[in-house]
């Protein structure tokens, strides 16, 4: 765990909001308790934050799912860019 990770932890955590952080990155050359674990997994599995968790998740998944297909924002980026490099 080094370079990108740390940013993508925060990207997931606080910025999307569909992640919970195990622990600190000031305290990544610790063992993560297997209670540390129990607890978020608790948290995500059995509670109003997990349940909010849950469905930011699956609204993201439904919106990068209509990007990618025939007609969506990626697709016609991606084909933007391949006109753009073959002219």
């Amino acid at each position: 765990m080094h370079s990108d990770q740390p940013l993508n932890a925060i990207f997931l955590t606080e910025i999307l909001g569909i992640g919970l952080l195990v622990r600190e990155w000031a305290q990544r050359e610790e063992l993560v308790k297997m209670s540390t674990i129990e607890d978020v997994v608790k948290r995500l599995i059995a509670s109003e934050e997990g349940d909010e968790i849950r469905q930011k998740a699956e609204q993201l998944s439904h919106t990068i799912n209509h990007s990618v297909e025939e007609g969506g924002e990626t697709n016609r980026e991606l084909d933007s860019f391949v006109a753009h490099i073959t002219r």
